[in-house]
């Protein structure tokens, strides 16, 4: 599911539709070095997910603490320009060669 937490993703697609990740929002990981409440909400829904055994995905990291506080947290997987900024799929390709 992407984009959990914010638009039209509820916590009851989670029950109704056969999901294996959870893409939490850029909008959580934003603030996350910066309000306790971002970074509750980020713990709650790494919690949920581990225990629906689902993965989940940072969208939106863009700093080195973000990606600090995420992996402590728990979280495996992030995407964002701290990592990368978007490529063409062949350099992609070439990267996880």
């Amino acid at each position: 599911m992407d984009d959990f937490g914010t638009g039209y993703s509820s916590l009851s697609y989670l029950n109704e539709l056969p999901f294996d990740v959870l893409k939490i929002d850029r909008s959580f990981i934003t603030e996350i070095e910066t309000r306790d409440q971002a970074q509750i909400l980020v713990r709650t829904v790494l919690a949920l997910a581990q225990a629906m055994r689902l993965d989940v995905v940072a969208e939106g990291i863009e700093t080195e603490g973000q990606a600090t506080l995420l992996h402590a947290m728990g979280c495996r997987y992030g995407q964002g320009y701290y990592f990368s900024r978007p490529v063409a799929a062949e350099q992609a390709e070439t990267w996880l060669a």
